[in-house]
């Protein structure tokens, strides 16, 4: 062995080992994760951005409705993250079927699971297992392209939709009604898939109610979104002034909540409105709640009862019901976070049990195991929300670093990647995903549009095989 004398200059010191991070989901909270992560100077890290799916972006892509190009346009703000060098993003890998939780744990460091809560809830009333009968996340999905989307069960609901009925009042609800009482010319320059053009073109919707159980001022919609439907080429806007009639406790909410005041502003512009001959309706009708759908092969009608709203803002029916006829029912009445294998839920509410971002196993912290964006607290807030969110996982991450309960280097794998391609996977990294970005917009070029999603699994791989050929 070599001795090095005290005159001698024993060189820089061996640079500190990365801390090594797996963030499951590459939707705007998993991004967010790896942003904060690459931006602190605490530690240095790696970041491998896994996703189920072989694009990023999760409801950025495939939750904001395509006729919101501003929105969607996020995804460039996103992208910078991606094209950090301490992150890599690992498309079409699924954790349980090509990578077990404790083979990622032995992998890397920490793993961060910000994979959202992509499952409807459900009305359960009578009647909801019909067919015409759908949930928002089965229609937006199609939409906007998912490659997971039931293309038949959608279109085959939409064909006879001449009247549709929404349960909901928040924005997802009025992205569906906006989009389907959309003419094909404002859908025409969009991102949607040409087979999800032709069918909204086809479809012989006239008539659009959305329904909230409980009055104007607890409807969860932002001004902009229900703006927006007062922009419709062909459609007219109607609200029953009476439902606009305001208790002291609604009152008091309004004046004391902006977006609410300003919502008011915009459903008392509509009341004055009537339907004119020609053109489609969208009507937004609060105090009501559905209690049956009616028919017996499919959708023929909602039932649908009166409701009141006590000063605590909790609505109970009264008894009065009304028949609305209905081809096509879309219930948008919140999301849900689904079982990952191995990591615990709480049923209930839909979420990974955590404290500050700490995945809690039998109430206790498990070490390295975190949580960001909606599976951590719930489908609430918007895109930008998740920013907050992620950084205060990070921050708890790094304060257990800090700790050491985690420890950088103390993975027991040196690749990630090497070690998917050795169970067989297939995974997409961020070159694939380039080859994906150019396709969409050379198809989209060929209908004079910007984009043009591709919507199958088939057609997304295929994309990744042909530049990868080219480059041979």
């Amino acid at each position: 062995m070599r001795v090095v004398s005290a005159d001698e200059d024993p060189g820089p010191p061996p640079p500190p080992p990365r801390l090594r991070v797996a963030v499951v989901g590459a939707g705007p909270a998993g991004i967010y994760t790896a942003e904060a992560l690459t931006r602190q100077q605490e530690v240095p890290v790696a970041v491998d951005l896994i996703d189920r799916l072989p694009t990023p972006f999760g409801l950025v892509r495939h939750g904001i409705a395509p006729d919101h190009p501003k929105m969607r346009a996020i995804r460039d703000t996103l992208h910078r993250a991606l094209d950090h060098p301490a992150v890599r993003f690992v498309g079409n890998v699924e954790i349980g079927r090509d990578l077990s939780c404790p083979e990622l744990h032995a992998a890397v460091d920490a793993v961060v699971y910000t994979y959202g809560a992509a499952l409807d809830r459900q009305l359960g009333i009578p009647g909801e297992e019909l067919p015409g009968s759908l949930a928002a996340t089965a229609l937006v999905a199609w939409y906007t392209g998912h490659p997971d989307a039931d293309r038949a069960r959608v279109e085959a609901a939409l064909a006879r939709a001449r009247s549709v009925v929404v349960v909901g009042v928040g924005n997802v609800a009025l992205d569906v009604a906006r989009v389907l009482a959309r003419t094909p010319a404002e859908l025409e320059s969009t991102d949607m898939p040409q087979h999800v053009l032709d069918a909204l073109a086809a479809a012989p919707v006239e008539h659009v109610t959305v329904l909230g159980r409980r009055g104007p001022a607890q409807a969860t919609f932002t001004t902009q979104e229900l703006r927006e439907l007062g922009e419709l080429a062909e459609a007219d806007v109607l609200v029953d002034p009476a439902d606009l009639e305001l208790d002291a406790a609604a009152e008091e909410r309004v004046a004391a909540d902006r977006v609410v005041s300003r919502n008011l502003a915009v459903l008392r512009d509509w009341a004055a409105h009537t339907a004119q001959p020609g053109r489609a309706t969208v009507t937004l009708r609060f105090f009501a709640r559905p209690v049956r759908l009616l028919g017996e092969d499919r959708v023929t009608g909602v039932e649908v009862e009166r409701t009141v709203v006590d000063a605590d803002g909790r609505a109970s029916g009264t008894g009065e019901t009304t028949v609305l006829p209905a081809d096509l029912v879309v219930r948008s009445v919140g999301y849900r976070g689904g079982e990952l294998p191995e990591l615990p839920l709480d049923p209930r509410r839909g979420t990974v049990p955590n404290d500050l971002g700490r995945v809690l196993r039998g109430g206790a912290p498990s070490p390295g195991e975190y949580v960001a964006g909606w599976i951590k607290r719930g489908p609430t807030g918007v895109v930008g929300t998740n920013k907050h969110d992620a950084r205060e996982t990070v921050a708890t991450l790094l304060a257990d670093v800090a700790a050491g309960v985690v420890r950088p280097g103390g993975g027991e794998d040196d690749d990630l990647v090497a070690a998917l391609r050795a169970n067989g996977a297939d995974p997409v990294l961020l070159e694939d995903w380039r080859a994906i970005d150019a396709a969409e917009v050379a198809l989209g070029a060929t209908h004079g549009r910007a984009r043009t999603t591709l919507h199958e699994w088939e057609s997304l791989l295929a994309a990744v095989k042909e530049a990868a050929a080219r480059t041979r």
